[in-house]
């Protein structure tokens, strides 16, 4: 990988029940990074088993406690082991590590920003139903964030070290990826960068823990209540629907481990 010698960068991957895809899902990242962090969130199937003989940091919940604690407890033992950055990706198939170089570059291009790996090619394959939810929280969120975002309910994430410091913003499950994503922007004054990146749903998945009505309703409660923290309601709302989100498509076309 073409990253300084400055940049350690590790993949986090949070996993709940993912035996039908996780072990190809690790693999490729390996492929690509050396350091891959798996957070087991007390998966009731052959998930760690599978995981048992692959080099990577493993730390498994005895229990499910939901996506926000996965990525903490990822985010701490990035944070704890010296990690500059964590790039995050689900473990059911639906995100590419090779994307990762991708995120990377845009990354050293945009160094205040966090990077997302927005959703927008191949936008036909994802289900109305989620394609529905995912245009409400881009409205909402963005609003929030007082910048346009593209694919705010996207895992695959690059996270500097400075955001995953917000590890412990007080919101459960996936309405945690919305808080640090706002306060990112808010609270550190960070950008935010969008690659483009395939939409990925097959039969082949396992269902999505991802409840559009019940998540997005929390996470557009909670939403709601960071715009009126911030008080300037109209101006971040004109900021954010003013003008197209930040998308940056980098040409990666060599990639080289580190001697």
């Amino acid at each position: 990988m073409n990253t300084s010698a400055a940049q350690r960068v590790a993949i986090l991957i949070p996993a709940l029940n993912e035996e039908l895809a996780i072990r190809r899902v690790v693999e490729s990242a390996l492929a690509v990074l050396p350091d891959v962090i798996v957070i087991d969130d007390g998966s009731t199937d052959r998930t760690p088993q599978i995981l048992a003989d692959l080099p990577v940091i493993l730390i498994r919940h005895s229990s499910p406690k939901g996506k926000g604690e996965s990525l903490r407890d990822g985010f701490r033992e990035a944070l704890r082991r010296g990690f500059d950055a964590v790039v995050a990706m689900d473990g059911d198939g639906q995100h590419d590590a090779a994307d990762i170089p991708r995120m990377l570059a845009a990354a050293r291009k945009y160094p205040d920003s966090l990077v997302i790996g927005a959703r927008i090619r191949t936008r036909e394959n994802q289900p109305n139903a989620r394609r529905r939810a995912n245009a409400v929280a881009d409205w909402g969120i963005s609003w929030g964030c007082g910048i346009p975002v593209a694919d705010t309910q996207s895992g695959q994430r690059y996270y500097p070290r400075k955001v995953m410091q917000l590890v412990d913003l007080p919101a459960q499950g996936f309405v945690f990826e919305a808080a640090i994503l706002i306060a990112a922007v808010r609270e550190l004054g960070f950008g935010v960068v969008s690659i483009p990146i395939e939409t990925r749903y097959s039969s082949e998945f396992r269902l999505s823990h991802f409840r559009p009505v019940r998540d997005i309703t929390l996470i557009t409660l909670y939403t709601i209540a960071r715009v009126f923290h911030y008080r300037d309601i109209f101006a971040s709302y004109r900021r954010s629907h003013s003008k197209p989100p930040l998308v940056f498509d980098p040409v990666v076309s060599v990639i080289h481990e580190p001697a």
